[in-house]
């Protein structure tokens, strides 16, 4: 009580002495150091786990243990999961895209500390999903509650959320720029100028916490990038179209494996069936254990061993065909490997997944093209290759660009890489609108936050529409009861219930303008002779966009709120729109 007191007090405080715009600047402040610390936490929790399993366990030379540890750590997550949380945790960023669709910004208490966990887990025992998304949705858990513990307005708490994201985003890749870039492109509904201050804040200290921390050293190291030479522009977008057909396949396995696991019901059926998929894949291609941050780093060194390390086929290293050959395998295989992963029961990412693959297919079509007698720079095919895979799959060509400019230090190949981004999204939209973060939401129609229209009628409430100063009548009233009712009421139309409050149909005035002053019609007639259903009706639970269609695909100004056939009241569709105007001025203001 005494803490609840105080919040209350420090809450007045200061509203009275410091400004709504410069309030957010300084939570941005601490949210995006908050953001970085989840980002800090997250890396030497897996660094922990694995160092705990390599001194555990000698995995060089043991393929069973390729096997056995990913699926260990799953299981020790479903345990987490079941009897120690006891709540889902979700997936990562759709959990931020449905709190500011559908939540109001609310995200859970637990998401702050659970995502962690579970992703650590995952990944430390050689999950091949990556930390990205379990860290936003993090700092996006810490904005979210955060904002509430404050009494921020809905506006402001989708700015928190957009300032976390970018935090924890900016941190976990030491990117501020493409923090920025995501939130924007991936999380945020619709911002002004001002609004993007805050995103650059939570960035930048997002990023320097991580700095502080874990060292300032880029996240894939490259030695020596060529530069960028006219004569490669149609391969770089041939890249693109290729790198589009990619990104359309792992989204369509993913949706294909995630609807057929989802169709098993018992969750340890799930479990044991994704997990023997996940460890035979594993046992076939070694280089699908864990994130592949190693792998990508390696790969861009010209050292491609880890195709081959630990496989059945490890004499076939020298054999560039071989290798080219076993780079596609690895890119197909790494979709369905990621896929299993959570359908087992995993918690990750799909930046690292994605990554890995586009590297991979840079990597194969380069060296391919080389054989072919061709001389292109294959570390910078491969560079290109990670862009374009993210610019599709995750729909964000601007935070594709900047991504793999920062983690690399590549900006030399800032044209490249705007060529084969470019091509890469337009291939992959000319097949599909949705990226990989939002085809459930979109599916079940709660994805709005690209769409004002939608968000801002997600926001709206039936029951706070209503209105309730309507006259009732029974069916048994006369015309005289009725021409009472009128002389008094301000509106015009007249609802009929029985005595259990149940609707019969309504009265409209325009329909008895005609006999209201004929006296000998007074005893005669009947409001059950007077009255029709008006169609469509409306239920105070409806959502506000049906309710809006129904509006639009009616003449009717005005539509009974019934629920379960007992009347309410009325919803007009002038309170609708001026309610709707209100709302869309508010977020459209700086």
């Amino acid at each position: 009580m005494k803490l609840k007191r105080q919040l209350v007090w420090l809450y007045r405080w200061r509203m009275e002495h410091i400004p709504d715009r410069e309030f957010i600047l300084i939570v941005s402040f601490f949210i995006g150091i908050f953001g970085g610390f989840a980002a800090v936490i997250i890396k030497n929790l897996v660094w922990l786990i694995q160092n705990l399993i390599t001194r555990t366990f000698l995995i060089e030379g043991h393929l069973y243990l390729y096997v056995i540890l990913p699926v260990a750590g799953i299981f020790l997550v479903l345990i987490f999961i079941r009897l120690i949380l006891r709540q889902e945790i979700g997936d990562g960023v759709p959990i931020v895209l449905y709190a500011i669709s559908k939540n109001n910004g609310r995200i859970k208490p637990h998401n702050m500390y659970s995502s962690i966990i579970a992703s650590a887990i995952t990944v430390g025992f050689g999950g091949s999903v990556g930390l990205e998304g379990p860290t936003v949705a993090t700092g996006a858990a810490i904005g979210s509650n955060v904002s509430r513990v404050l009494r921020l307005n809905y506006k402001m708490v989708i700015l928190m959320l957009g300032a976390a994201s970018a935090g924890a985003m900016g941190a976990i890749f030491k990117a501020p720029i493409a923090g920025i870039a995501f939130a924007l492109e991936v999380i945020m509904l619709q911002l002004t100028t001002v609004s993007v201050l805050p995103l650059l804040i939570a960035s930048a200290t997002g990023a320097l916490t991580a700095y502080m921390f874990l060292g300032q050293s880029t996240l894939y190291t490259l030695q020596f990038v060529q530069p960028f030479q006219m004569k490669n522009i149609g391969y770089y977008v041939l890249l693109g179209i290729v790198t589009g057909f990619m990104a359309l396949y792992f989204l369509r396995i993913y949706i294909f494996l995630h609807d057929t696991f989802e169709k098993i019901k018992n969750r340890w059926k799930r479990f044991m069936l994704a997990s023997m998929v996940l460890g035979g894949i594993i046992f076939l291609f070694p280089s699908l254990y864990g994130e592949g941050y190693h792998a990508i780093n390696s790969s861009l060194q010209g050292d491609y061993s880890y195709v081959f390390n630990h496989t059945l086929y490890a004499g076939l290293s020298e054999n560039h065909v071989m290798l080219v050959l076993v780079l596609i395998l690895i890119v197909v295989f790494k979709a369905i490997a990621t896929t299993v992963t959570f359908s087992a029961g995993g918690i990750g990412g799909i930046f690292a997944p994605t990554l890995f693959m586009g590297v991979n297919v840079g990597l194969a079509f380069a060296i391919l093209s080389n054989l072919l007698g061709l001389d292109l720079p294959v570390s910078n095919f491969a560079l290109a290759g990670m862009g374009g895979m993210i610019a599709s799959v995750i729909q964000a060509p601007l935070t594709a660009i900047f991504l793999i400019a920062e983690i690399t230090k590549g900006y030399a190949l800032f044209m490249p890489l705007m060529i084969t981004v470019t091509f890469s999204w337009i291939t992959f939209r000319i097949f599909e609108k949705r990226s990989i973060y939002t085809f459930q939401l979109t599916k079940r129609g709660e994805l709005f936050t690209h769409d004002q229209d939608k968000t801002v009628l997600s926001l709206m409430n039936v029951k706070d529409l209503i209105e309730t100063n309507f006259e009732t009548v029974g069916p048994n009233a006369t015309l005289g009861d009725l021409v009472k009712v009128i002389a008094h009421s301000q509106r015009n139309i007249f609802p009929v219930v029985d005595e259990k409050n149940n609707m019969l149909g309504v009265v409209w005035m325009n329909d008895i303008r005609h006999i209201i002053f004929n006296r000998d019609l007074y005893d005669k007639v009947y409001a059950r002779d007077l009255m029709f259903m008006p169609q469509p009706t409306v239920s105070p639970y409806e959502s506000m966009e049906d309710v809006a269609r129904k509006f639009q695909n009616s003449s009717h100004y005005n539509l009974p709120v019934l629920d379960n056939g007992k009347y309410v009241g009325f919803v007009s569709r002038a309170n609708v729109f001026s309610r709707y105007r209100e709302m869309v001025k508010h977020f459209s203001e700086d």
